[in-house]
């Protein structure tokens, strides 16, 4: 769509403005200069213009989507730019106006937030998830530069889901998911509570709309006897904190659908379960009213034992400040209170928005948003190094975690992670180069494996040694996006390391097969080559042909060829060339088939498979016939005297069906230093049983070692290698 200017003759004469848009007028108009809303008026005109024509799936025009999300803004107090930025939030996407109009009109910074929000053109992707996928990191990296920009995406969705009725089934489906699954982790982690809860409630009804109706019609139909039990309980708190002459306000918590909907899976309660607790929330003046009014609630109702919880001292991340506890109630059901502060109550409902309602931004709303940026420094150091859009969309899902541990430092800092975190996520939490050189953790003065997962309160301290480096097996225990970001980033640099001095190890084999050498190779002919197959840099050639993406034959006689020696001898087999040795340092690059499972000692072959570089196979595997169909993928490779590391065999076990048998056959693998991977009943009858053990070992003398035991065994019958 060609990109059109924003001239005054092209704007429509509105007048009298629709009702929208002077509601949208009257609200601004309580917190802007004039000169600001005759800015968000000019918004209006212009994004009004550019979407004339254009309706709504409901059949309403365009223009009532953008003013009702900067409506939804306005009630946040956001800013003039905010507010012009979400009337024109579509008008990049959906209209001929484009990027250097918009910052013409209205400066760079509402251009920028208006591109932020825009999504990409999806046929530039495989289909619509990755197209999605690349959406959400493009808008993440925007919200990085410009906070504002997720407030108007969650605003934009929040009205999207208010009137999602007009869609398809199949497309409701799909964003109400969406939403429940994105969208509003986001804006929890944010702290953004209100919107977190319509965003749940809404989603809900839209997935599953006749769980949510029965459930809605259960909340609204509640006995007279709890609603009367509801009564007797707030008036008792009332009284009390008033004899205490505390200034407040109390407010009885309404439970929505989504939440009860989510305590009876997660919790496996029933309804009438979930719905037996009285919730109520206390706002009071000052932190030190907060700590009066818990002593006097604890004063009238006896606290339950280890459900108190101080949010005011250690804040969650995402900024939220309160007291949690759990009272015994007169009526046998328990009383959830939370007390906190007008401030913090704005906090915990508006979260980085609240940030925005104060003109100094010195305030409480601060510290919500430095917390906020913390986050999302964390997201760009993950989108750097992750491999597609939808790694990058994986990374930021596992780090929306709804529940949190809090940990010290040996300083007493406090550092948030999410839960099931272990003490290598907290070492990365530390920082990167923490991570990346520990070895082990101690946990209350308790030494303790990198593995040991956290719980609250504990204090770490992380042991480190210059010689360490990140282990592909810690991706499996590590559960924040910022260890797994920084592990693979670390695994990726030292596959391409390896990759490139592999490469450059069988291009020279494949060359000396011709009589000829890299170092014989023109500069000129070889900067020709690399230019007519896109690479940048030699590297990158030597590193795709280590993975298996171009076979080192064809380029040794294209580099050969590229001298002007026609003449230039076809490639033969390079048996007779000296052999790619492996030391067991290799990472990434080179592999073990699970069909056969080599080991150092036993004669093998090399196999060049795309994507993935030498797979190595015993000689004797059953699947070398079908490899001998393509010897140009052979590579002929070794085992180097000095071998290091543990590899994967894999033993058959007969032994004798009873009691104790697997004990003492695992006994018998650790007895010979032997690790055991994995152990499966093959078959097994009244007398006899058959086993199948996958174990480590060093060498094919390790693994005879291991044989022998179990076969000394009383109750083994025959152990062969598999």
């Amino acid at each position: 769509m060609p990109e059109t200017s924003v001239r005054p003759s092209t704007l429509p004469t509105l007048d009298p403005v629709p009702e929208v848009a002077a509601a949208l007028e009257r609200v601004a108009s309580e917190y802007l200069s004039a000169e600001q809303v005759a800015r968000v008026r000019r918004a209006y005109l212009v994004s009004a213009a550019a979407h004339d024509g254009q309706t709504r799936k409901s059949g309403e025009p365009y223009i009532t989507h953008p003013l009702a999300v900067s409506s939804l803004l306005a009630e946040l107090r956001l800013d003039c730019e905010t507010l012009c930025a979400a009337i024109l939030h579509d008008t990049l996407e959906d209209t001929g106006l484009g990027h250097a109009a918009l910052s013409a009109e209205f400066g760079e910074a509402v251009a920028e937030l208006v591109e932020g929000v825009t999504k990409l053109d999806k046929l530039q992707f495989r289909d619509r998830y990755e197209a999605a996928a690349e959406s959400f990191r493009k808008m993440m990296l925007a919200m990085a530069r410009d906070l504002r920009v997720i407030l108007i995406k969650l605003a934009d969705r929040l009205h999207n889901m208010r009137t999602i009725d007009s869609m398809s089934p199949g497309s409701r489906r799909r964003i109400a998911a969406e939403t429940l699954e994105i969208y509003a982790p986001i804006a929890q982690r944010l702290g953004m509570n209100r919107i977190k809860a319509e965003l749940q409630d809404l989603g809900f009804a839209a997935l599953h709309p006749r769980r949510h109706a029965v459930i809605r019609r259960r909340i609204q139909s509640q006995p007279v006897l709890r609603r009367e039990s509801m009564a007797s309980i707030e008036a008792a708190l009332a009284q009390k904190l008033a004899n205490e002459k505390i200034s407040h306000r109390l407010v009885g918590r309404v439970k929505s659908p989504y939440s009860v909907y989510q305590k009876m899976r997660g919790e496996h309660k029933s309804f009438d379960q979930v719905m037996d607790v009285f919730g109520f929330r206390v706002i009071v003046k000052s932190v030190m009213e907060c700590y009066h009014a818990l002593g006097a609630v604890h004063s009238l109702y006896k606290p339950l034992d280890g459900r108190f919880r101080d949010f005011i001292a250690i804040p969650k991340a995402n900024g939220y400040q309160s007291l949690h506890t759990v009272l015994f109630g007169p009526f046998g059901s328990p009383i959830e209170v939370q007390i906190r502060t007008e401030d913090m109550d704005l906090i915990a409902e508006r979260g980085i928005a609240a940030h925005w309602m104060y003109k100094s931004g010195e305030r409480t709303g601060t510290g919500a948003q430095l917390r906020a940026q913390d986050w999302l420094r964390d997201l760009l150091e993950s989108q750097a190094v992750a491999g597609s859009p939808m790694e990058f969309l994986e990374n930021v899902k596992v780090d929306l975690f709804p529940d949190e541990v809090y940990l010290f430092t040996p300083k007493g800092d406090i550092r948030a992670l999410p839960r099931n975190a272990t003490a290598l996520d907290f070492a990365y939490a530390v920082h990167t180069d923490v991570g990346d050189h520990a070895v082990a953790a101690r946990v209350d003065k308790k030494l303790v494996p990198l593995r040991t997962r956290l719980v609250s309160g504990q204090s770490v301290e992380i042991i480190t040694a210059p010689s360490a480096t990140p282990h592909p097996s810690w991706l499996e225990f590590v559960v924040s996006s910022k260890a797994r970001t920084a592990i693979r980033h670390f695994l990726k640099h030292l596959q391409h390391e390896d990759a490139v001095e592999l490469g450059h190890r069988m291009l020279d084999r494949a060359l000396g097969a011709l009589q000829f050498s890299l170092d014989r190779v023109e500069p000129q002919r070889l900067e020709q080559y690399l230019v007519e197959c896109r690479f940048r840099r030699l590297e990158e050639l030597l590193a795709d042909i280590a993975l298996g993406n171009r076979m080192p034959q064809q380029v040794a006689v294209a580099l050969t060829q590229a001298q002007g020696d026609d003449s230039a001898p076809e490639p033969q087999a390079p048996l007779d060339v000296e052999r790619i040795l492996i030391t067991g340092a290799e990472r990434g690059v080179l592999s073990f088939a699970n069909c056969c499972h080599p080991v150092p000692g036993d004669q093998i072959m090399g196999y060049l498979t795309a994507g993935k570089g030498i797979v190595v196979h015993r000689l004797e595997c059953s699947n070398l016939p079908e490899f001998r169909k393509s010897p140009e993928r052979w590579v002929s490779i070794g085992w180097d005297r000095s071998v290091q590391g543990e590899y994967r065999a894999g033993l058959r076990v007969e032994v004798e069906n009873k009691p104790g048998v697997l004990a003492q056959v695992a006994a018998a693998i650790a007895e010979a230093q032997s690790n055991i991977d994995n152990v499966e009943y093959q078959e097994r009858d009244l007398r006899m049983a058959i086993m199948h053990f996958n174990i480590e070992v060093r060498s094919r003398k390790h693994l005879a070692d291991v044989i022998r035991r179990v076969r000394r065994l009383a109750v083994a019958h025959g152990v062969q290698r598999l």
